[in-house]
């Protein structure tokens, strides 16, 4: 009886993760809208401001993207691809390794992350905090 109230108890407890995960991931839909962006575009252009101020500008590669990010592979191509396509991003082969391809944020995405980084951080702050 008590096996059973404590699977009970992780069951609701990982419910409610997904249920505030899902309200959160709505809400940060809803305010990145009027910028042109989604909570994903946005989670993309985050990751990648923060690589280009700690390695001087250098970008990521995509598989590091997708490991921090969760999309799946097909899914951060077409991200990305739309991304580059508005201008916000740029791709450029891995000059350590051909095959690979690395993805850097550019001015113009810079620019739109500053702008969009506290309506971001308010969201969670509203969402998560407390």
């Amino acid at each position: 009886m008590a096996a059973k109230k404590a699977e009970q108890a992780l069951v609701e407890e990982w419910r409610g993760i997904l249920t505030l995960h899902a309200r959160t991931q709505c809400e940060l839909d809803r305010a990145l809208n009027g910028h042109g962006l989604c909570a994903s575009d946005f989670e993309v252009l985050d990751l990648l401001s923060e690589g280009s101020a700690a390695d001087g500008g250098c970008a990521y590669r995509v598989q590091e993207i997708s490991e921090r990010v969760h999309l799946s592979q097909s899914a951060l191509s077409r991200l990305i691809a739309r991304l580059e396509k508005d201008g916000l991003v740029e791709r450029a082969m891995c000059a350590e390794d051909r095959r690979g391809v690395r993805v850097g944020l550019t001015a113009k995405g810079r620019t739109l992350h500053g702008e969009v980084l506290p309506v971001q951080r308010a969201v969670l702050t509203r969402m998560l905090a407390g």
